[in-house]
């Protein structure tokens, strides 16, 4: 069983409010979960984040995956260290060979 962190939403339309869960990957969204790890609310200034940080990282030692934007979530309570955007090796290669190819026509 593939178990995920992820988020379940709640609250009113328009009022979004959410919980972060430990869910079987199969389970849809808002459906069945493991165990609550804790709240977040976007519409507060800035961003309201309550975690267990033990429990979170329990799971995640465990081995579960957060989707996308569990990380950010995890990353802004402190549970995960932020990661920075690198692009990869293929696209500094194509980028660079471009810009040689420029030059030399110059």
């Amino acid at each position: 069983m593939a178990v995920k962190i992820r988020l379940t939403r709640l609250g009113d339309k328009g009022n979004p409010f959410y919980r972060v869960v430990a869910a079987d990957s199969r389970s849809p969204r808002d459906g069945k979960f493991l165990e609550v790890i804790g709240t977040y609310n976007p519409l507060k200034e800035p961003a309201e984040v309550k975690l267990d940080k033990d429990l979170a990282q329990s799971w995640l030692d465990k081995g579960a995956t957060p989707t996308d934007t569990a990380k950010k979530v995890l990353e802004m309570a402190g549970v995960l260290k932020a990661t920075k955007y690198t692009p990869s090796a293929n696209r500094v290669k194509k980028n660079q060979k471009t810009q040689t190819s420029k030059e030399e026509k110059k």
